[in-house]
Order: C-alpha cells, then structure tokens, then sequence
C-alpha cells in the first residue's frame, strides 16, 4: 500500500509500507512508475491535515507518561521523561508500555530515549529499536549512524556522501572550524544538538510544568463514586507538594485516561493562587457527570497552570492557627464563592465593574475579574451612576418644558410614568478624538437628568441634541436604572 500525494501537476508516493518498500517502491515515485512495477498497489490520497490531527489526538494521550509532550513533524513525538520514569519501573519498562500500547492499538512505532532530543529522534529512526543511552554516553552509540540521522538540510545532506562523509563519526573527527566553513553552521548546530553542547528548544503542546501528579490503577474504575474519591486523592498528592514549596496555583487540569486512549479532562480556576486540596476537589467534583469512563478509567493525571509564591498567614490576631492550606485569608471571605460561581457558570460571566478614564457612559465601566487589586480610579461622588447601565440606551416618548427642562412625564416600554422629582442636567459631550464620535456637532452632545416617578422608581434618562439647533430634532433615551 502507498499514499499518493499531486505535486506540480504529478502524482508521487507520499509514503509506502514495508512491503511495496520491499518490491522497489520509495518516497518521491511517480505514481504510474509505481503502478507498473506493482500492478496490485493500493493506494490512497494522501491527506496531511489529518495525519496532524491523528498525531495531536496521540499527543495529548501522552500525557498519561509525561506533561511535556511536543509533536515532530508528522511521524514523530517528544516526550520529556525526566523525573517520571521511576513511575514505570525505570526508563526501559516505560518505554516498553508506551510502544507496547501502540503497537495494540495498530499503530505500530519505534523509540528511543537519550539526553538531548537530537541523539533520541536519531537513534529512534536509525539505530537498534528501543535503544537507551546512558547519561552523557549518546556519542559512541551516534557514531555509526548515518549523516541523516543528525537532521540536517537537503543541501548538506546530498554533499556529505558524495565526499565520502556517511556516517556521524566521521563528522565527529573533523575539525570543527572546517566542519562549519565547508557545511555551513547548521550543520554543527545540528551536532552540537545531539551531543547535548547546544540547547534546543522544544515546543509542548501544553505548557510544560513540574506541577503534575499520576496515579495508575491495577483495576479499571468507572462508577462515579470511584472517580470523587481518586479526585481527592490526586488533589491531595499535588497540593501536599505546592505546600512543601511554598506556592499555589489557579488553574488545574484534571484528565481521566480511558481504556481506549481516549481522555476526558475536568478543569478548574481559582481567583486568586491556593492549595488547599479539599477545596480544589470541590470545585472538581461537579463536573465528574460529564465523563464518559467507557470501559474503565486506568489512569487519572492532574496538572496546575499559573503557579506562583504563597506565603502561609494567621488567621487573625486572636488564632493561634496558622492557615498553610487555602493561603492568605482564601478560606473565607468571597473567594471560594467567586470559584464556585466562576467554575459553574464560566469565567466570563462573572465579573466586576470597575471605573475607567471617560466620561463617556458606555466608556467608563470596564469588567475585571472579582477579586482583581482595586483600580486606581474611583467614582466621581458628585456624578452618581446607575446601579445599571443598559446595554443600549432605549427610546422613550417625553413631556418636558423647553428648552432645558426635565421631564415631566415619560413612556417607556408601554408604560406611562410622571415624574415627581427630577435633577439635572449633567451635559456629556462627544469624546471627538475617537474613531466612534468623530463627527463633531450638537446632535452629539446629551443633557442628562436624574428622575423620580412616583413610585418611587428612579431613572437615567438623556436627551440627545439641543434645540434650535436646526439640523436634527432632540430625542430622549432611558440609559439607566438606580436602585
């Protein structure tokens, strides 16, 4: 079988199996050529975009082995494994369960581990399957790989064998200098990579974090009591090591691997940092209706985001307790409602006004999140504000004296108010230097009033244009509602 790709108005092989590749079949082949050395070919379009989603899927599966995975190309993964092989039984075992896995599922790979990403994609694809290379010791086993195994550009790569440079170890006893005047620098960039002399940079497919914690199952969970409980467990685990540091998090990510592969991750937000585990459990815990376990749940993984420094603080002058779990007064006051609050009903929908520099209406509120420092700006106390503002300000029919009068009687939404007690008015000019009120004019400026009806309802009404003005007639709007 091969995948056959158009370019340049002809169609190639994209990709072969290992048996058209035995019958003479290779990358880059004209797919008629192909077709009369193999009349019995199957073949199939090609189709990168979803061989990008597959791996992505692959990616975030990964996470069962390590929270650092990036994606290679379109064949390949890296997964950064320090500090978690010991999960496995060591490194080997790991990688014998993760390619394992695989391999069950019909996706059939090769891997590697070293100490630089160069010397493991290398000896992943052109050295003995499931090689291993100790500490500090991935030179010699380079060594006899061919030049292609270091990544190199087509240019490089093509010009190496005609001189007769075709294994890395060759490239190893040259002289640097003359490595790079006659290859260019990237070809020692590319060494340098590999023996762990140059740094290279990795991108995750999630933010890398050490903030992460695993737990592993000998038998398959699924009823939803079993999941609250491993949710508290797991919460436990990485609070107890946010406490050890002296810090907290806002946000976790809480995935649940099934059988299958397929994962089914909760998240949760804070307000402000916290480690309090009881806490972040809660918050957790009502969206465990939404996992589906298939067939069971054999491993759970939790990872905090936004880690920063929390200092423990008393609880007050009288407490002779000091609070190390929730962090500075988090387990009282507004936080744990504002994340109760946030966590149902989403983030941006719960929000505070704050004032902003305008004197604009529609511009002088702005929405922050609940428990944000206070803004340098504060109300004007003698330009009071109604408690709601709409979105749109609504037309209403008005009786009122000319030309500068209040109103004495209005209609809005169908009903008709008389007013009792009116203040005002407060003209609020266009802001002319904006985009939105560029054209200058009295139809622009608004007269505002304060009004009483007598109910006892109070309103926020204006009334745009002045008249007399001769080009445009003043209407009147309902912008707000007091009390």
């Amino acid at each position: 079988m091969a995948l056959v790709a158009a370019e340049g108005g002809t169609r190639r092989l994209a990709a072969v199996d290992d048996a058209a590749a035995a019958l003479g079949l290779h990358v880059g082949q004209k797919a008629a050529d192909a077709a009369a050395l193999v009349p019995d070919l199957l073949t199939a379009d090609y189709d990168p975009d979803g061989d990008r989603a597959a791996l992505e899927i692959l990616c975030d599966w990964c996470v069962r082995f390590s929270p650092a995975v990036a994606i290679d190309g379109l064949d390949g993964l890296f997964l950064d494994v320090e500090g978690v092989s010991h999960l496995w039984g060591g490194e080997a075992a790991m990688l014998d369960d993760l390619l394992a896995r695989l391999e069950r599922w019909g996706a059939p790979a090769r891997g590697a581990i070293a100490d630089t990403p160069g010397a493991a994609w290398a000896l992943a694809r052109y050295a003995k399957d499931r090689t291993i290379a100790p500490t500090g010791g991935q030179a010699p086993l380079l060594a006899p790989l061919p030049v292609a195994a270091l990544r190199l550009d087509e240019a490089a790569q093509a010009q190496l064998p005609r001189l007769g440079l075709f294994q890395v170890g060759q490239l190893l006893a040259l002289p640097r200098a003359q490595l790079a005047r006659r290859f260019g620098l990237s070809t020692v960039l590319r060494l340098d990579q590999a023996l762990g002399a140059a740094r290279e940079a990795l991108v995750f497919r999630r933010p890398a974090t050490p903030w992460f914690d695993r737990l592993a199952f000998f038998e398959p969970i699924s009823a939803l009591s079993d999941l609250e409980r491993v949710t508290g467990d797991i919460c436990a685990l990485l609070c107890a090591r946010l406490e050890a540091e002296g810090r907290g998090a806002r946000r976790f990510e809480l995935v649940f691997h099934r059988l299958d592969g397929k994962d089914q991750p909760v998240r949760a937000g804070l307000s402000r940092p916290g480690r309090d585990a009881a806490r972040i459990a809660k918050l957790l815990k009502p969206k465990l209706d939404t996992v589906d376990p298939g067939f069971g749940i054999e491993v759970v993984t939790l990872w905090a985001a936004e880690v920063e420094p929390l200092s423990s603080a008393q609880r007050g002058l009288d407490a002779d307790d000091i609070d190390l779990k929730g962090g500075v007064g988090l387990g009282e006051g507004l936080a744990p409602l504002v994340d109760r609050l946030v966590n149902r009903l989403g983030q941006d929908r719960v929000w505070r006004a704050d004032p902003h520099q305008s004197h604009v209406p529609e511009r002088a509120v702005v929405r922050r999140a609940p428990l944000d420092p206070p803004s340098e700006d504060a109300w004007d106390p003698d330009r009071p504000r109604p408690a709601r503002l709409l979105r749109r300000p609504e037309a209403i029919e008005v009786t009122a004296k000319l030309p500068d009068d209040p109103p004495v009687q209005f209609r809005w939404r169908g009903k008709s108010r008389r007013v009792r007690l009116a203040e005002g008015p407060e003209r609020i000019g266009q802001e002319w230097w904006r985009k939105a009120f560029d054209e200058a004019g009295p139809g622009k400026v608004r007269d505002y009033y304060r009004v009483e009806d007598e109910t006892g309802e109070r309103f926020w009404i204006f009334r745009a244009g002045l008249y007399g003005d001769g080009e445009t007639v003043p209407k009147w709007w309902l912008h707000g509602l007091f009390g």
